[in-house]
């Protein structure tokens, strides 16, 4: 009996030091994305709340760094390459810091997003952007810290961050433009040899229609004329040569073995010797 109330004890001990109660974060977690123009923005960022108390020039000093939000640097990710106050900046992730002002704020973003708040060590080489903005009265209390997307273009956008009674914003901006004309144009040109040559190779090795699949090998080959490619001419003469055309496939295959020996490229130099011997060319 004595043993049977042990156990009984011993489990009720490891259910109760095993159990976790589940409860609301202080600063719950947000991640949203935004669409700018054709760039994807996702911004991840933690929200505390006033909670009765003085945030800025009170909790948080002016002129000094802010991590912008609660426990992780606030993050935000870029798709594309972007611009921000007039600087290119590359796509990619970024951390979030601001330096309040009375008047004015610091916004900063940071080539290191992977901090707990602010770095242990502020690392100026890593600051991929700072721009002074000016701080704005908003007529009522934000309860809640938030940051939002506003004044979306189809170019840019503002980084909204209010709390309290202020609000200030970043401006950005998106290649949207640049990335339109290059899709028209690249469409207005028609494929490219490298889309060609794709989609010839995904026939062949598909056992799709190899007459089509020799029509646009054909045709990349003869785009790259001027620069032939030894990988454009292995693949034109494997293709021949399943159309049953061995005469063509075996020329294809000697440019190929020519630009490959001229390229020192050691395995397209054999690949080409093999066939060539299969179909009898050496």
């Amino acid at each position: 009996m004595k043993k049977i109330i042990l156990s009984l004890f011993v489990l009720a001990t490891t259910l109760a030091t095993s159990a976790q109660i589940e409860t609301p974060a202080p600063s719950p977690s947000q991640k949203t994305t935004q669409k700018v123009g054709l760039t994807d923005v996702t911004l991840e960022y933690s929200r505390p709340s006033l909670k009765g108390r003085k945030i800025f020039g009170g909790l948080e000093d002016f002129g000094k760094v802010w991590r912008t939000g609660a426990n992780e640097n606030t993050k935000l990710t870029f798709s594309t390459d972007f611009m921000v106050n007039g600087s290119k900046l590359k796509k990619g992730s970024y951390a979030l810091y601001t330096i309040p002002g009375e008047k004015t704020w610091d916004i900063i973003l940071y080539s290191d997003a992977t901090n707990w708040g602010n770095p242990a060590k502020w690392d100026e080489s890593k600051v991929a952007a700072k721009v002074n903005v000016e701080a704005q009265d908003m007529p009522m209390s934000i309860e809640t810290f938030t940051i939002t997307f506003d004044d979306l273009t189809n170019n840019s956008a503002v980084l909204g961050i209010m709390w309290e009674n202020t609000y200030v914003g970043l401006k950005f901006e998106t290649p949207t433009e640049e990335m339109v004309s290059s899709n028209i144009e690249k469409i207005m040109n028609g494929p490219t040899a490298n889309d060609m040559y794709g989609a010839a190779v995904y026939y062949l090795q598909a056992n799709k229609d190899i007459n089509k699949a020799q029509t646009w090998i054909d045709k990349a080959v003869a785009m790259t004329a001027d620069a032939p490619k030894f990988w454009f001419l292995r693949q034109q003469s494997l293709i021949h040569a399943k159309a049953g055309k061995t005469r063509s496939a075996i020329a294809a295959a000697k440019a190929s073995l020519k630009y490959a020996e001229i390229a020192k490229n050691d395995g397209y130099i054999k690949m080409n010797k093999a066939s060539l011997k299969e179909w009898g060319a050496m």
